[in-house]
């Protein structure tokens, strides 16, 4: 729980997090070890304080995740969304069976998401299905740009996606994240395109699509789809860490997400551990809309705003009812915005 300067307390949901393993050992081949230095390469834009040494980064330990998102981190809740990354890892850059050990140390504070992977075809919705009963997922990680074999990356709109989507809505899969974001190496950045997304949307009103990294460099791609098609978010992960060396940047995207998708479709995410939580969430609680951007786009961020984007927007997602949570987690019920107000009034 994160508390205000004026002693508000706010609910914090991380909508994005990860327990990986990019250490040598796991690693497949080149592209596993280009893949880690990569996400280390993006670390660096946190504060300097909060930089690891590079063996730590590769593979840190459960522990580590509870001190810095839960302790430290001021997340209430999280969730993970993994990515398997089969062509560069031995045991996958994501392991679902550590994250569900992980997840069962932790049953009130943490929602472990799954995967898939439509050119597995057959076979793979056969094994979502089985997944989907033996985790009970409400969300999967979707990675467009992912390699298998010679392909380097497929479509939301390609057939198989097709099934699958209809599978997960099937088994009650309604969270899709879609990781569309910049090109991490050595996947190719046109797969990450977010022209998809509009297509799926729309064929599929009753899944929500969370856009993780909200398609930059294609902030403005992303904005028309989103505007258009209300079932589609945006997820702050990525974005979020620019806060602290591009500071008038990340007004300029929060602005024009304000503007375009309004307050109820943005999430609170710290892309763990590629950054820590605490100085993202500090920086986020105090941050105010440059002055040019909020004459613009006739935006602000208030209280309302930042309840919405921290925590009760993930919680509407994933159907989690933050004063029974606040009550099983021992916290005190913080105040809901307006907006939350009303939907538990007509719920």
């Amino acid at each position: 729980m994160f508390t205000t300067k004026s002693g508000e307390q706010v609910f914090v949901i991380d909508s994005h997090t990860h327990l990986w393993d990019g250490s040598p050992a796991n690693q497949k081949n080149i592209h596993g070890k280009q893949f880690i230095d990569c996400f280390y390469d993006y670390h660096h834009l946190g504060p300097d304080s909060y930089i690891w040494p590079k063996e730590k980064f590769e593979r840190y330990s459960e522990e580590d995740y509870v001190k810095d998102v839960f302790e430290q981190g001021y997340a209430d809740m999280a969730i993970f969304n993994p990515q398997y990354l089969g062509d560069f890892y031995h045991n996958g850059f994501s392991n679902l069976q550590r994250n569900e050990a992980f997840r069962k140390q932790h049953p009130d504070r943490i929602i472990a998401n799954g995967f898939w992977d439509p050119r597995n075809e057959e076979a793979g919705l056969k094994q979502l299905e089985k997944d989907a009963k033996t985790y009970g997922w409400k969300g999967v990680k979707l990675y467009t740009a992912e390699w298998k074999g010679s392909s380097k990356g497929w479509k939301l709109s390609d057939p198989w996606a097709y099934r699958y989507l209809e599978k997960s809505q099937e088994l009650g899969i309604k969270n899709m994240h879609v990781h569309k974001g910049p090109t991490i190496r050595p996947l190719n950045k046109d797969a990450f395109n977010v022209e998809d997304v509009d297509d799926a949307a729309t064929s599929f009103p009753d899944l929500n699509f969370i856009v993780e990294h909200v398609g930059l460099p294609r902030l403005e791609d992303f904005c028309f789809i989103a505007a258009q098609e209300p079932n589609v978010y945006a997820g702050l992960a990525v974005v979020s860490a620019l806060i602290h060396k591009r500071h008038h940047y990340f007004g300029e995207i929060l602005g024009e997400l304000l503007f375009w998708l309004g307050p109820d479709r943005i999430l609170y995410g710290s892309d763990y551990a590629i950054w820590s939580p605490k100085w993202i969430v500090e920086e986020l609680m105090s941050y105010e809309l440059p002055e040019d951007v909020a004459t613009e786009t006739g935006q602000s961020l208030t209280l309302d705003v930042r309840r919405k984007i921290m925590g009760e927007n993930a919680a509407r997602l994933y159907s989690i009812d933050i004063a029974e949570r606040c009550k099983e987690l021992g916290l005190r019920t913080p105040t809901t915005s307006k907006t939350a107000k009303q939907e538990v009034a007509v719920a």
